[in-house]
């Protein structure tokens, strides 16, 4: 019975949890926090880190990248570390990694509407293999500095990951879960692919009009766009494209 535990409960069970962990979508939680508007109300509508940048808010942005990557990170190396004597070993903690991912693009806290998972594939990444990790990440960073397209970077990053892989630490679970996540992030991307071909895809740190802190509620805006903040402009842009990005 045991021995039945350890091959088949235990490891979905696992996965279960970094599905549910995954699920916490930390772009609407801490926007929340820090009293921002919805990151799904402006923008592309995306919950994702590059989305949050957009209102203005780089600390916000780069908390929300964080534990996006946090919370695939710490349950993939808890299993590495400690779920041998529960029969898992790096089948399942690649297992949990898929499922954090999982539930980033399809959280069920959120009506299983979620981000683009790159900050959470990210995290998979780095606790399954660090160096593979700082060799993607590398990628993503040079990809993202030359030509300022976030989405361009996240198709770059996933392509080579399972290459770079296989080329160095050889096929196996770590290589599926990698195909599987990068076939994921090319799918969830496929808007961005249209705008980068037809050269109306939006760079990094572009700011979103709409991306506004919420207000008291007994002031509303005349045009129908909500709440706004003391101060606001109501010297509206002629036109606001929603846009689409990583994350």
């Amino acid at each position: 019975m045991q021995a039945i535990l350890q091959d088949n409960l235990f490891p979905l069970l696992a996965g279960l949890v970094g599905y549910l962990i995954g699920s916490l979508s930390f772009a609407v939680i801490i926007s929340r926090l820090m009293g921002l508007s919805d990151p799904r109300s402006y923008g592309s509508g995306n919950p994702g880190a590059t989305n949050v940048l957009r209102s203005g808010n780089k600390a916000a942005a780069i908390l929300t990248l964080l534990f996006d990557a946090l919370k695939a990170y710490v349950p993939v190396l808890l299993v590495l570390h400690w779920g041998e004597r529960y029969g898992l070993g790096e089948g399942s903690a690649a297992l949990v990694g898929l499922g954090a991912f999982l539930g980033h693009l399809w959280p069920v806290f959120f009506r299983f509407e979620g981000g683009k998972g790159v900050a959470t594939a990210a995290g998979v990444i780095l606790a399954l293999n660090p160096w593979l990790g700082l060799a993607v990440l590398a990628t993503w960073l040079l990809v993202a500095y030359t030509t300022r397209y976030s989405s361009l970077a996240a198709l770059v990053a996933a392509g080579v990951a399972p290459i770079y892989q296989m080329m160095g630490w050889g096929a196996g679970p770590v290589a599926g879960v990698l195909v599987l996540m990068g076939l994921l992030l090319v799918w969830r991307h496929s808007a961005n692919i249209k705008k980068l071909l037809n050269g109306t895809e939006s760079r990094l740190g572009q700011k979103s009009a709409g991306a506004v802190p919420p207000a008291d509620s007994s002031k509303k805006h005349p045009h129908g766009l909500g709440p706004h903040p003391h101060g606001h402009s109501h010297k509206h842009p002629k036109s606001s494209s929603k846009h689409k990005e990583s994350n």
